[in-house]
This record gives C-alpha cells, structure tokens and sequence, in this order.
C-alpha cells in the first residue's frame, strides 16, 4: 500500500479508488504448479455449486491468504481500526467468518488514542499473515508509520496474540515467507523490492539485500507476497492499482529475479468496481490453485474476488478468465466437506457476553472504562467535544454490500444534557441519525456535513437538517447503505419508537467514492459529551441485514 502523499505515481494510477494490500504464505506441501493446473476431485471431495464473486462484499483489502491444513485464513489491512489486522477464516476460500485480530491495541503511539493527534489513514497497512509448523504458530508482520516493523505470534488465530518484537526496519507491504528450512525471509518495499533474513527466532534482521529494481516502463510494485514453491522462489507484486507481476528466482531467496506480468488493466467481476490486484496465492489440498484479490468498489471499500490459476510448462501462475475477464462465477473448489457452516458476517447482536464479537472495531483505541458488554452494549461517554471525529469509543461495523441495512435498539434514559448518541455512516464525509439532549430536552435528529479534508483534519462538525420530538426512552434508529461502486451513492435514515414502523428522517446521503481515505463506509454506534462527562446509553440489539 501506498501513501498518496509520498507516492504521486499511485495518485496517477489509482483513478476511482485505492488499493492497498497484506502478505500471504503459501502451503508448501501438494503438487507442483504444472501439476496442479486442473483441480483434483477425489472420492472425498464432493462436487460443489459454483460461486459468484466478490466471495465478501465488505471492505477486507490488502489480502495474505493462507492454509494451515484443511482451513484457510487470511489477513487484510485496518488502518486506524482497532483491534487490528482481522483474521478471516474459511474451510471452502468462498465462505468466510472473521476469526480474531492479530493486532489487540494499535499502541503505536498517542494519535491512536485520540489524544493530542489521530490516526486517521495510518496504522495497520499491507502486512504479512504466515504459519510455521515447527513451533505451530501464526506470525503476523508488519510497518507502522514508515518507522519500524512489528512481529506478533499466537498459536490459534482466535488469540490471545502477543508481540514477539519490534524491528528497526520498516518492512513496506512485507509478505513473509517461512521456508521449507524453517528459515524467515521477508519480502518488501516499492519500486525497489528487497528481501530480509531474520534471525531463527524472528526477533531480529540478520541480513538484508535488494533484489529488484522495478523497470521505468512498469512503473510502481508494492505489495510483496513471497513464495516458494517447486523449488523456486516467487514474489508476488502489485501495481496499484490495475496491474500485478510477478517475480521468479531458481537461485535461492535473494535472487536474481526475472519478471513477467500476470495481469494488467484486467476486466473485473464486479460492475462499477476496479481491477482485481493486490492479494495472495493458496493451494487447496487436492493441489489446485487460486488468486484471493481485492477490487476498489467505493463508496464500500475493497471486496475479496478469487479466481482459479493455472501455472505454464515453465513455472508462471495465469490467472483463468471467463470471456476474457475475471469471471464472475466459477466452479467452486474442490475441497473435504466443512467441518461445520462458518459464522455469518450480518444478522443480530445483542451483546450478551462481555467480550466483543470480532465484527466489530474501534475508530481508533477505546477507553476501556467507558465501556461494557453483557446485558447490551453500554457506551459511557468518553470525550467532551462536538467532532464526531475526535470522539474516543466509537464502534464500527462493516457494510454488507450491495446494500444493507443496520437497525439499532437504543436505551437513551441516562444520557445528560449536551450528549449526542446515535448511528452513523462514518467516512472521511459521514452523516448520522440519533439522540441529542440539550436543556432537559430531547430530541430525534438527522445530521450530515461531517467531513475532513485530504490531510484528515476536520471541516465540518455537522448540521442538523432534521428533527423530531422523541418522549420513550428506547428508540430504533435505521441507516440504509447502497454501496454499489463507481458512483456516489444513497444513504438514508429513519426511526422507529415500537420497533415495527419506521418514519425517514432527513434527506438522504450521498456517500462519496473518493478512494483516499482508503478504508470504505462503515456503520458507526457512538455517544460522545458536548459538556461534560457522565451520561451513558445502552444499545440493546443491532441487526445488519440484507434484501
């Protein structure tokens, strides 16, 4: 992943939205790739229906894709999202339920805490999810602010993680490669790719070298996925964001290098979307193979496409296209029945054990003492301000796309004077339907000019454009979200005092597609203190649900 402002090259390639991108780690057991060319379907592999891409219609960009025996689990970027770096899992590569997070608290510095600074835009970029089976153990490797590299281990995706170290280099867009040796290598860096060796208990570099210049005429690479399969080394790169190359090496982890493009400018699945690029390789267990990519599809982000890959007489990955473009569906892969459905991404929360759900992530850390889960959701208000932006302990979810809705059962009875509470579809411009008290009154609103510029400083705090009285302490509030990509698209709002008959609210939203701000639309629950702190509101039930 790039940043826009070091990169202007990116700025050039990127024309409806971003691409960012994690490392991947492939299994090194199974076939060859000219072996695995066709799928394998054996008597313990049953035939499947075809599936239809995106595989996740929500914002999981910067794919690392990887299989640790029969389950496949993959990483993707957070930025100031926290906890970080989302652990998605899956028996089949198409259904998929979030795991865990391999980064517990973005304690990276104060700006993740909302105090004195943000991290809007920062933080958990492309990063590296790996396996190593001689300690059975997950690594997740990644930079954070262009300063230094952090490794974290557990010994199941579900946690507890740890940090294992802090390295001084900062390893840009790394993919982490554990060999067949056991040995850790690192592949990072833009336009100029280097390798790494670390130390045998991944603590510390050893050695270091560049390996590969990217050619004037390719222009940027970024976004390294390191792999070593039949004996050959591969690096996996990107150009963001309409292209992806890959690099190949018979002479050992540091080269040399020859190049060769895999796709360019490539016809994507899904309409209004972008180029599928910057994801990882995997290889099923009968030995087939396949591309876990994103596709920019603002206003919701970076939606997961797969596609099978068949590799040449030569060793070169070719991605399968239908009617001369990535397909829209295809066969399903061949693979052992899952052991049981995975966990779906929408339907009900109602709170009821004290740890969050993994669906769910902070605009920035929370302050762990405002907040509680088990019989609901209690949000105590955590900061005194009237940005939106600046406010700690404000939780968000993914939208489902294309569209979805998330209604929200809200208990507003110990909310104070100058509290605001609500639900809102949060973005660098965002809008929010919810509670305001303010002289013993209050009152259902709808407000929307909140934005910030391209240096994410806010300017505009909102405006109230509607507003209804409200005399029962719950209410339901309800935002609707079309995120179909290439235009900007409706949001809209309304609320409900029985939880059957809804009443619109304001005008509706128009979510932006800018690609800038990198991560998609988000619904966001929040409550935060104009004057002084104290007050608090319960949130009872939410449900995101589709057509």
């Amino acid at each position: 992943m790039s940043c826009p402002r070091q990169h202007p090259d990116r700025r050039r390639a990127l024309t409806a939205a971003g691409g960012l991108v994690t490392g991947a780690f492939l299994s090194l057991a199974g076939p060859s790739p000219t072996a695995a060319s066709a799928p394998a379907r054996g008597p313990d592999l049953p035939a499947v229906a075809p599936y239809t891409n995106p595989v996740i219609w929500q914002d999981f960009a910067d794919i690392d894709v990887i299989r640790v025996g029969a389950t496949y689990y993959a990483s993707a970027s957070t930025m100031h999202y926290s906890p970080g770096a989302p652990v998605l899992r899956s028996y089949d590569l198409v259904n998929w339920e979030i795991a865990g997070h391999s980064v517990p608290v973005l304690d990276f510095g104060a700006k993740y805490d909302l105090n004195g600074a943000r991290g809007y835009v920062r933080g958990i970029w492309a990063s590296s999810l790996a396996y190593r089976p001689s300690n059975r153990t997950f690594y997740w490797l990644g930079q954070i602010d262009f300063t230094r590299t952090y490794v974290y281990t557990a010994t199941s995706v579900e946690g507890p993680w740890s940090r294992l170290t802090t390295i001084s280099t900062p390893y840009y867009d790394a993919g982490l490669l554990v060999d067949t040796d056991d040995t850790l290598y690192v592949a990072y860096g833009n336009t100029t790719i280097s390798v790494a060796q670390l130390s045998p208990d991944g603590r510390q570099q050893v050695r270091a070298q560049q390996v590969f210049t990217t050619p004037s005429s390719v222009g940027t690479l970024e976004g390294s996925r390191f792999y070593k399969i039949n004996g050959q080394y591969y690096i996996f790169l990107t150009r963001p964001a309409n292209g992806q190359y890959i690099l190949k090496s018979s002479g050992g982890p540091f080269g040399p290098y020859t190049m060769r493009q895999v796709l360019l400018d490539l016809r994507g699945p899904v309409p209004g979307g972008g180029v599928p690029h910057q994801g990882g390789l995997v290889q099923t267990q009968g030995g087939a193979w396949y591309y876990l990519a994103f596709v920019d599809a603002y206003p919701g982000g970076r939606v997961p496409v797969l596609a099978p890959i068949t590799w040449t007489s030569d060793g070169w990955p070719v991605v399968q296209l239908v009617n001369g473009a990535w397909g829209a569906s295809y066969p399903g892969p061949a693979v052992p029945a899952p052991p049981r459905q995975v966990t779906p991404m929408t339907g009900v929360d109602t709170f009821d054990a004290t740890a969050l759900k993994p669906r769910w992530e902070w605009n920035h850390n929370p302050d762990n003492t405002k907040w509680s889960a088990g019989d609901g959701l209690t949000l105590r208000t955590a900061t005194v301000t009237d940005d939106l932006y600046w406010a700690r302990n404000t939780l968000t979810h993914r939208i489902q796309g294309p569209t979805s809705t998330a209604t929200v059962q809200l208990d507003h009875s110990a909310m104070r004077d100058g509290d605001r509470a609500g639900l809102a579809l949060l973005r660098d411009s965002s809008a929010w339907i919810g509670v305001r008290r303010d002289g013993g009154v209050t009152r259902m609103v709808m407000v929307n000019g909140l934005t910030m510029d391209g240096s994410w400083n806010t300017t505009g705090t909102g405006v109230e454009v509607a507003s209804a009285p409200l005399s029962t302490d719950r209410v339901w509030l309800r935002a609707a979200a079309d995120i179909r990509p290439g235009a900007a698209r409706p949001g809209t709002f309304s609320y409900s005092t029985d939880g059957t008959h809804f009443t619109p609210l304001g005008p509706a939203f128009s979510l932006g597609n800018d690609w800038r701000f990198f991560m998609g639309y988000r619904f966001a629950l929040f409550n935060h203190a104009t004057r002084a702190l104290g007050g608090a509101v319960r949130v009872l039930r939410f449900e995101l649900s589709t057509p």
